[in-house]
């Protein structure tokens, strides 16, 4: 059985320069290990695209959308405060609660620089978004018919 290294592939696929180079990586591991390790190659496969979406982004915006640790860290802060008094808060002091752990964790993203060349790949994702959501519910939603509903036609 070969060496499994699961860093190796996790910088090779949310660390990739770009989403085609991530889905080389994933079919190279799929490849490799899919008769060695199916239940792994599946787990990895289940999400990979939720995985890599981040790539999408320029560069420069990829390490602070990717990584989890401000909601982890909004969550314990949750947790640590009502834990003190699991009875006292309702629901609108935990709203006051999470809107000023929020205003604080947003500090932390306003030092992402925004230029010019991220301010257009910005608006090139936003389109390529708004055209891939509007041909996915396209095909759900049928038109209706339009009748005239009128007292001339009896109706």
């Amino acid at each position: 059985m070969r060496a499994f290294h699961p860093t190796l592939i996790r910088r090779s696929t949310t660390q990739a320069p770009s989403p085609l180079t991530a889905r080389l990586a994933r079919d190279e591991f799929v490849k490799r290990y899919e008769h060695e390790l199916p239940t792994a190659t599946k787990c990895f496969l289940d999400d990979f695209e939720a995985c890599i979406s981040h790539l999408r982004l320029p560069p420069s915006h990829r390490r602070a959308i990717r990584t989890t640790n401000m909601l982890e860290r909004l969550f314990g802060e949750e947790r640590r405060r009502t834990k003190v008094i699991p009875h006292a808060f309702g629901e609108r002091p935990v709203l006051k609660l999470m809107y000023s752990a929020l205003l604080r964790a947003s500090q932390t993203w306003q030092r992402v620089a925004i230029g010019e060349l991220e301010l257009k790949q910005i608006d090139e994702l936003r389109r390529e978004l708004d055209n891939d959501f509007s041909q996915r519910t396209a095909s759900a939603v049928l038109p209706a018919s339009r009748h005239k509903i009128s007292s001339k036609e009896k109706t």
